[in-house]
């Protein structure tokens, strides 16, 4: 069996060679974050084998059960109504649920893609990487995908450890972070066992790179793309100097500044296996709420008591 991950979430394939000596600080936690990473998503692919079996599924296109029978319109759209129906609740009544259909999941990255762009993430920050296993041996190979964002536990363990309170637990069940608040002590990052967090170490993936001819776009034509705007949690933040989030831990958040405008999260609308569900569990005829109570479900390390609030169907 052979396995291969995904990159690294701090420490970037773009990055340039560190001048610095190999022992500095930031060269020993870039070292010791690509091993808890690895860690990790070996853990967590290995949960999965434990789960399903130890066997791979076959390809998807052969045995993808028929999705729920919804009529018309899309399933997108059928989130879709059924999250803005949610909004018309009072936020503690509202339970943000996440459910992804790995026996969908073609692993396209299309998802990695549209949450990189939609959260304007830099180089070594990846919300939901997807982990891959290749299993068999030629010519009898197949793969699984593995989509991991954060799983928003509703018995965290990120929280209690962090120092100053800057990331916290929503009333509507999303783990959140405060970037002004936090210190960027990293204890938050050591404590998830998904693996869900990353240091923002200030890297653009423009570093080091030339300013082409006027024809080509070039350095200070592509930066100025990777220092847009971005707006987590409904603020406006540039990449400029040192302000947060540069320095500063971070995550998914269920794109919170999208669900609470009525739109579904990047990762959902841009699955083109339809594998990603979305919505609010507390709502029983919501989509969502249909999906999770099938006996085929799991979450990952439900042994730990951190009760995810991400659910995979087998």
């Amino acid at each position: 069996m052979a396995r291969k991950l995904p990159a690294d979430h701090t420490a970037p394939a773009g990055d340039p060679p560190d001048p610095r000596p190999a022992t500095s600080r930031r060269a020993f936690l870039k070292t010791l974050g690509a091993g808890a990473a690895t860690m990790v998503a070996l853990d967590i692919l290995e949960t999965t084998a434990a789960v399903s079996g130890g066997t791979a599924p076959p390809p998807a296109a052969a045995t993808a059960p028929p999705l729920p029978d919804v009529g018309e319109p899309d399933l997108l759209l059928r989130m879709q109504a059924d999250l803005r129906r949610a909004l018309r609740k009072p936020v503690h009544l509202r339970r943000w649920v996440m459910a992804i259909d790995l026996r969908r999941c073609i692993g396209c990255h299309a998802c990695t893609i549209a949450c990189v762009a939609e959260n304007k993430l830099p180089p070594g920050i990846v919300y939901r990487p997807v982990l891959e296993e290749e299993i068999g041996t030629y010519p009898n190979v197949t793969r699984r995908f593995l989509p991991r964002p954060c799983m928003q536990c509703e018995n965290p363990p990120c929280v209690p450890v962090c120092p100053v309170g800057a990331t916290y637990r929503r009333a509507d069940g999303i783990v959140a972070m405060n970037y002004d608040q936090c210190i960027g002590c990293r204890y938050c990052i050591t404590a998830c066992p998904y693996g869900a967090r990353t240091f923002d170490f200030g890297h653009t993936y423009t570093e080091g790179t030339v300013d082409a001819a006027p024809a080509v776009l070039g350095r200070s034509g592509a930066e100025g793309y990777e220092r847009a705007t971005a707006h987590e949690y409904k603020q406006r933040r540039e990449r400029r100097g040192q302000a947060s989030p540069i320095g500063n831990v971070r995550k998914c958040h269920f794109c919170i500044h999208r669900i609470e405008a009525g739109v579904l999260p990047a990762c959902v609308t841009t699955c083109v296996g339809r594998a990603t569900y979305f919505g609010d569990a507390s709502d029983p005829d919501s989509l969502v709420a249909q999906v999770i109570s099938r006996p085929n479900t799991m979450r990952l390390k439900e042994e730990l008591g951190t009760r995810p609030r991400v659910y995979y169907l087998l």
